[in-house]
């Protein structure tokens, strides 16, 4: 599954199922069973893994990290990364 849509944006659970030729419903439904979280979740978690790589380009800030995976606001995505790893962007890239 791609990550990034064309537009940089977060990946919608629509985008996400038109790129697997599913119906949204369908798709959510699948990604429920499979994992018991919501679609719009496991999207999020996806992305935050594709993070978690990238923060460690060191020539990168973490700013560029979150435009190119496609949050509108930096804060945005150190506030999500925080919520989802207990650690800031800044925090992981020093763990190397």
């Amino acid at each position: 599954m791609r990550v990034q849509s064309k537009t940089l944006e977060l990946p919608s659970v629509a985008y996400s199922a038109a790129e697997l030729n599913l119906s949204a419903n369908y798709f959510g439904d699948l990604i429920k069973k499979e994992t018991g979280k919501s679609a719009q979740e496991y999207i999020l978690l996806k992305v935050i893994d594709v993070a978690k790589e990238k923060i460690f380009d060191r020539e990168k800030s973490i700013s560029e990290v979150a435009y190119e995976l496609g949050f509108k606001y930096p804060q945005h995505f150190t506030r999500v990364f925080k919520q989802r790893t207990g650690m800031s962007p800044n925090d992981y890239r020093n763990l190397n």
